[in-house]
């Protein structure tokens, strides 16, 4: 039976990973076209991605076991409170006195809240899901946590296809400061809306970040099945998330569509994104593995459709494939990982999840450019396309 409790709570979880979400784009341009205003150096703008996505990887799960250890409720929410104080810093920074030795610490700060608070929710999605079902069999509580997750990526692709086009328009008319005032009051909302919300670890609670954290790591080892999934993942990912510097250069070069032929191509793979989400969420009965290796061969398709497109019309079309595959892959792989987990440990898997997914991106953003330096950008296309392909062997 349905809980209407559970039910309002998970409703407000999701809207709050919406809100921080679309926040989160105008923070993101806002602050990569300060530094390049300042810098005029796009070595600097790769500090900022690199400050804001592979540092806070590497502290992800000691903040994610300190919240789970603590006994307090409003911590969760407390993650947003602090990139919304961090954010407005970086306002005054902007307004003030630029220094980006101060801008890149700050940023590496906020990726690290940003990280945790995103893993601690994947982890409360779940929880609540099943919960709302509670005297269901697990069949149904499976199918209810599969929606949830489904819901997460559903928010995630529309900020990720409509982020972008209300912050350029923001921080074109206003200025970066003010796009990171409209960050801050994503944040503040956020971490209202999550007040009363608290990581249910159990006996966990008031055990050290350092036990917590073996625990976790114990586990990995322990579980053959998972430690091969994550693997697997990282392989994949990292052949997923180079095809991100390839486009730019493929779309004003090769196809020479300009700008606005990028940002078709972006809407494209966004749209497909939310389509491949609510398939997610329509097949809750298929098989996790089949949807995995479903996910990433329509990513690795594309980007193979991507390397003989001979038009933009034909590259949108695979940009949508892409997007498809975006909306499979990644709930697919949450969605197993949960499976796999025991209750009291999904928040620092999540967590493991998260770094995973932010180190992959670092290394798949280097890999892209090294691939377009020493070849083209088709060639590019068929290497990331084949090894994507692959990946699929091992899961």
């Amino acid at each position: 039976m349905t809980s209407p409790l559970r039910s309002r709570q998970l409703r407000r979880i999701i809207l709050a990973y919406a809100v921080n979400r679309l926040g989160t784009w105008f923070g993101v341009l806002a602050l990569a076209v300060a530094v390049f205003n300042h810098t005029h150096s796009a070595l600097a703008v790769a500090a900022l991605m690199f400050a804001g996505q592979a540092l806070p990887a590497f502290a992800v799960p000691a903040v994610v076991a300190r919240v789970e250890a603590s006994r307090r409720r409003g911590d969760l929410s407390g993650l947003y409170f602090f990139e919304a104080a961090t954010t407005v810093v970086l306002a005054v920074v902007l307004l003030w006195h630029f220094v980006l030795a101060l801008v890149l610490l700050l940023v590496a700060l906020d990726g690290v809240a940003a990280l945790a608070a995103s893993a601690l929710l994947r982890a409360e999605v779940a929880r609540a899901a099943r919960e709302q079902m509670a005297g269901a069999n697990d069949e149904l509580m499976d199918e209810a946590e599969r929606k949830a997750n489904a819901a997460l990526n559903v928010a995630f692709s529309t900020t990720f296809v409509l982020g972008p086009v209300l912050a350029g328009a923001v921080v074109a008319a206003s200025g970066p400061p003010t796009a990171l005032f409209v960050d801050v009051a994503s944040f503040l909302l956020g971490g209202v809306l999550l007040l009363d919300l608290h990581p249910d670890v159990g006996e966990a609670r008031g055990e050290s970040v350092r036990v917590l954290i073996r625990e976790a790591r114990q586990h990995i080892s322990e579980a053959p099945i998972l430690r091969r999934l994550l693997l697997c993942e990282a392989v994949a990912l990292i052949f997923i998330e180079t095809g991100g510097p390839i486009e730019i250069p493929f779309v004003k070069a090769t196809l020479h569509a300009g700008d606005r032929g990028l940002g078709l191509l972006l809407t494209a793979w966004g749209a497909g994104a939310i389509l491949g989400s609510l398939v997610f969420a329509r097949l809750v009965k298929r098989s996790l593995n089949a949807l995995l290796i479903a996910g990433t061969l329509a990513i690795a398709g594309a980007y193979l459709v991507l390397a003989i497109a001979p038009s933009l019309a034909v590259a949108c079309l695979a940009g949508l494939l892409g997007g498809v595959g975006n909306g499979l892959q990644w709930p697919s792989l949450i969605s197993s990982v949960q499976r796999l987990v025991p209750k009291q440990l999904q928040g620092r898997l999540m967590g493991a999840v998260e770094s995973l997914g932010a180190l992959c991106l670092a290394s798949g953003l280097i890999l892209g450019g090294v691939l377009v330096a020493v070849s083209s950008t088709r060639t590019a296309f068929v290497c990331v396309g084949i090894g994507a392909a692959l990946a699929t062997l091992g899961f």
